[in-house]
């Protein structure tokens, strides 16, 4: 007979089930209660024990640790066993792998072949056979060499028509470049004879020693007569008319008067009174009778002779050097 209730902490309890039963009631003891006389009281001091007659207790050693080394097992495990393959009929053939058809090769007929042998020999024999020459008839040659006789002889029209054209060429090559030649000359000449008399200037006041120049203006029909002269400090310059006896000269001096000076020193006492000035592009020009008279730049300008020049005329000159 087996044990049906179990005793735990004075509950019964079912074993088979585990629900609880009845609580078993034992002695108790009753709760210690406390008076107030317990509460004022006061604790006792501590007081030292004599050690003389005390034992200290001896401490164990704690037990050191023994390190464990784990021996190596060796599993042995069995090998797994295959199922033997299954059977299969040889009445199955759904999943039979397919089999090649047999192709039966089919004889071709070759034709006869040259042994190499054979084949060389014929090629060397072909090679050493001389070349048949093509013998052309008599006829034909001797039109060929009337054909190349012929071409190689020219008529002499033809000679004299090939040759005059090669000197035609080669005459107006050499006339073109001579026309060109000359052409540029005669334009060298008369750039030359143009500023002829501005290079003969320069020159004169390069031995005079003074900043003279050449007019650009030259009234109508007169032109430049005779080669320009120079003294020291001075140049003078004579233009004649060209159709008749007129003329006038005009000098260049180095002079250190202003108009005040020129009108002064030289207009007053040759004209007096009988002279009228006029004032352009900043010179004052005193002109009387046939003279003129004026002042630039430390140079004195002069004009006389027996030209009849208008006011403009000699304005233009005055202003052109």
């Amino acid at each position: 007979m087996t044990k049906q209730t179990i005793s735990v902490n004075g509950t019964v309890y079912d074993a088979q089930t585990g629900m609880p039963l009845r609580v078993e009631r034992g002695n108790t003891t009753a709760p210690r209660q406390h008076n107030a006389r317990h509460m004022h009281a006061q604790p006792q001091r501590s007081k030292t024990l004599n050690r003389k007659y005390v034992r200290r207790e001896a401490k164990e050693p704690a037990p050191k640790a023994t390190n464990q080394t784990a021996n190596p097992t060796i599993i042995t495990r069995p090998k797994p066993v295959r199922a033997p393959a299954a059977t299969q009929s040889e009445q199955i053939t759904h999943f039979t792998k397919p089999t090649p058809k047999q192709i039966t090769p089919v004889a071709v007929d070759l034709a006869p072949t040259k042994h190499h042998l054979a084949e060389r020999a014929s090629i060397r024999m072909s090679a050493k056979r001389p070349v048949e020459r093509m013998v052309k008839p008599s006829q034909v040659l001797k039109q060929e060499a009337i054909s190349q006789a012929s071409a190689k002889m020219q008529p002499k029209s033809l000679k004299k028509d090939i040759k005059p054209a090669k000197k035609h060429r080669s005459i107006g090559r050499f006339l073109s470049i001579a026309s060109a030649s000359l052409a540029i000359l005669v334009l060298g000449g008369y750039l030359t004879y143009l500023n002829m008399p501005a290079l003969s200037t320069r020159v004169a006041a390069s031995q005079a020693g003074i900043s003279a120049s050449y007019p650009s203006y030259q009234p109508s029909g007169y032109s430049l007569n005779g080669p320009i002269t120079y003294q020291q400090g001075s140049v003078t310059m004579k233009f004649a008319a060209n159709g008749g006896p007129q003329n006038f000269t005009l000098s260049q001096t180095r002079s250190d008067w202003d108009s005040s000076a020129v009108l002064e020193n030289y207009v007053s006492p040759q004209a007096g009174k009988n002279y009228t000035t006029t004032t352009t592009g900043g010179l004052t020009i005193y002109a009387y009778g046939s003279n003129a008279v004026w002042v630039n730049n430390g140079i004195l300008y002069t004009i006389s002779g027996n030209a009849t020049l208008s006011g403009d005329q000699i304005q233009r000159i005055a202003t052109s050097l």
